[in-house]
């Protein structure tokens, strides 16, 4: 694969990775679907189209990889990603996300013990700090039910991703665990289709718009982001992804009209810096120290 043809699929899987959340806000904002269809909308087209994606490859594992533990994470994760971009604005969503993902992952590494040095322990607490920035009561302070609701998201995809590392086949374990989560999405929309307290809403527009997020943004965006993987060093790939949140606030601002504050800024600049020092500094495991 030439660099010209890595550099081009890891732009697209980035902007799929950010269309996500624009989509997910864009729909919730300005279509009448409600949050448990687009949930369900997202996940079955997106089990759907990995299933079709394995079959063209002649390969039918999918149903048998994955686990079930991950397709409940990919699920929570799913639903507090759409419920809190009800409430919240796309760029300070990514963020949440985002430094809830590395503090997970982080943490996760130091219990399997992994240790970090002085200069990573640096940047854990500078995105700790990011976080609390964002979370802080003030004029301009996200939603607190939704600010939270994005950092269960965070924490669901860290914990979705250690579930997947390591995985010898992950369009196949992708796949798996997108149709292992599907059950769990249509259990959520027909609990809440007979509840006579939530109004189920299939929106002609918002019903495109989760399509395209399931197939396309989902789908499509983790089978480039796999394809290109391996082609790229870990530190690096990681490293890559903190421009997501960042394409997310600019897109945010461009299509959605939402404002970039101070808080905004500095958070990110907290939780960017401190996730690039905890990444590009090699952990060092505690159990080869003592030996």
């Amino acid at each position: 694969m030439t660099k010209m043809r890595i550099a081009l699929l890891t732009l697209l899987s980035l902007l799929a990775f950010a269309a996500n959340s624009i989509i997910t806000r864009f729909a919730l904002e300005n279509t009448n679907i409600d949050e448990a269809s687009f949930i369900m909308l997202r996940l079955v087209s997106g089990a759907l189209f990995l299933w079709l994606f394995l079959l063209f490859k002649q390969d039918k594992s999918g149903w048998q990889k994955g686990s079930w533990l991950a397709a409940l994470a990919l699920f929570i994760y799913a639903v507090s990603f759409t419920y809190g971009y009800g409430m919240i604005a796309a760029g300070t969503g990514a963020l949440l996300l985002f430094g809830s993902v590395q503090v997970t992952m982080t943490i996760a590494g130091y219990r399997a013990g992994e240790r970090l040095n002085n200069i990573q322990g640096l940047g854990f607490i500078l995105a700790l700090i990011g976080l609390a920035i964002l979370m802080l009561p003030g004029i301009t302070a996200p939603p607190l039910l939704g600010a939270l609701l994005m950092c269960i998201s965070g924490i669901a995809w860290g914990m979705y991703t250690l579930q997947g590392r390591g995985a010898n086949n992950p369009y196949a374990s992708t796949a798996g665990n997108f149709i292992k989560s599907a059950p769990m999405a249509l259990i959520l929309w027909l609990s809440l289709s007979i509840s006579s307290n939530h109004t189920i809403n299939l929106d002609a527009f918002g019903i495109a718009y989760a399509l395209l997020s399931g197939i396309v943004t989902s789908g499509l965006g983790y089978i480039i982001w796999y394809s290109v993987l391996p082609q790229l060093k870990v530190n690096h790939a990681a490293i890559i992804q903190l421009s997501v949140p960042v394409i997310v606030t600019f897109l945010g601002a461009l299509l959605l009209d939402e404002i970039i504050t101070i808080r905004v800024i500095a958070s990110s600049l907290a939780i960017l810096f401190g996730t690039y020092l905890v990444l590009n500094y090699k952990r060092v495991n505690y159990s080869q120290n003592r030996q």
